[in-house]
């Protein structure tokens, strides 16, 4: 078979199950473009994607502004390594350090690479300036966690499946509740060798779980207050997903220099991934101030790939799109009109237990136990019916379109979505 002759879907799906390991279970559904807040199949089908490539693109598919600057910058030079300087890199550090408003970044490929590289930081941190000794820190983080699945962080995971048969596991973390104060001052209190608390301001993967108004800032104020790292997670919930530039910015409504806002609560390390690219080109970014990030010594940590011209090109044009299109303030107005019309139906509905969310990064709770297909099958239908989801942990659906969407589209995809849900109702 020519690697040219168009092949069906069936056959597409077959090739992956052959030849590709089987890491991922998608929706038997093969897409080949995408544009703006749309995708098609191979057939030809359009659908609303509503997952975003698990916020990945909250710029819309194929942005021009981010794919011309990814082919511009491919047509002149795509990689040095950091062996050696490159036009593109230090105008990128300074944009987005001032940007969020830290004195370095440490540049990276994937959310998880920028996890360990947080994790090191925090570590060396510990032992070079806050006094632990050598390999006694400790890292705490929550239950129910999901900040990758390298081999480091399942050590520290509560998920079974992507735990199961991997050990043996990391030593060094300490895991307490999601969004419970009092075990973190209990654990700060009784453990001097605490160096970090890690988090996700809204834990995505888990089901979208938004925590207790003012759990985040009393969290960074009990790290203040006994000489601890606060490390925000923002790889999924971070660039305008929630309705701010960043989770952890609160109700901030502004689109840069978030430290001068009320609302916000300013981690000592904050990583960032996913929509930082647009979806184009893998970038992710670890910052901090000088204090934190000087015990980084060359020969200490790297990446071939990390801080390459092309990615600093297309990273800087995707967070330029942010500010200039203001999806920030579009995933607040359209988060808050979802889940208003979503909580409508389900006054009235069997099938649906809850709805939950911020901005545009939201969930659903189907009325069913976690092992049950329910969810899947809702999944299916919404897409014969034009819209992409995915469940998570069984019975929640996580919604989450690109930023760019207007107010017509958001009240079509819950005509769909609405419409999808009563073929489920008892």
């Amino acid at each position: 078979m020519s690697v040219l002759e168009k092949i069906n879907s069936e056959e597409l799906i077959a090739l992956e199950s052959q030849y590709g390991a089987h890491n991922y279970h998608p929706l038997p559904v093969v897409l080949s473009r995408g544009e703006g807040v749309y995708v098609w199949d191979v057939d030809g089908k359009k659908y609303y994607d509503f997952l975003s490539a698990y916020s990945a693109v909250n710029q819309g598919h194929c942005h021009p502004k981010i794919i011309n600057a990814l082919i511009t910058q491919a047509q002149t030079l795509t990689l040095t390594s950091r062996a050696f300087f490159n036009d593109k890199l230090g105008k990128y550090e300074q944009f987005i350090t001032d940007l969020f408003g830290f004195d370095k970044v440490l540049p990276m490929n994937t959310g998880a690479e920028a996890v360990e590289t947080a994790i090191k930081i925090c570590r060396k941190w510990a032992y070079e300036s806050k006094g632990i000794d050598e390999h006694e820190a400790v890292i705490v983080v929550c239950e129910n966690n999901f900040h990758g699945r390298t081999t480091t962080i399942i050590s520290f995971s509560n998920d079974a499946n992507a735990r199961k048969n991997f050990g043996p596991f990391s030593d060094g973390f300490a895991a307490i509740p999601y969004d419970d104060v009092q075990s973190l001052q209990l654990l700060l209190e009784n453990n001097k060798n605490i160096a970090g608390f890690l988090v996700e301001p809204i834990q995505g993967e888990a089901g979208v779980y938004v925590p207790s108004e003012g759990f985040i800032a009393k969290a960074k104020e009990l790290c203040k207050k006994h000489n601890v790292l606060f490390i925000a997670d923002e790889v999924q919930t971070g660039i305008a997903r929630t309705g701010s530039l960043l989770a952890v910015c609160g109700d901030c409504t502004c689109e840069s220099k978030c430290e001068q806002q009320n609302t916000y609560t300013r981690p000592d390390i904050l990583i960032l991934g996913k929509a930082v690219s647009g979806g184009v080109y893998p970038v992710s970014a670890v910052l901090a101030d000088d204090s934190i990030m000087h015990v980084i010594k060359p020969g200490q940590h790297g990446s071939t790939f990390g801080g390459n011209p092309l990615a600093a090109a297309v990273a800087t044009a995707a967070l330029e799109v942010i500010a200039d299109e203001h999806l920030a303030q579009n995933a607040r107005r359209l988060g808050k009109l979802f889940r208003l019309k979503m909580n409508e139906y389900i006054q009235n509905s069997t099938i649906v237990s809850l709805v939950r969310g911020k901005g545009l990064l939201n969930a659903i709770v189907i009325n069913d136990t976690e092992q049950s297909s329910t969810a899947w099958n809702i999944c299916l239908k919404l897409a014969e019916n034009g819209l992409l989801a995915k469940p998570t942990h069984g019975n929640i659906i996580r919604f989450a379109p690109p930023l760019i969407m207007t107010e017509e589209q958001l009240l079509d995809c819950v005509s769909i979505i609405i419409s999808t849900l009563q073929e489920f109702e008892k």
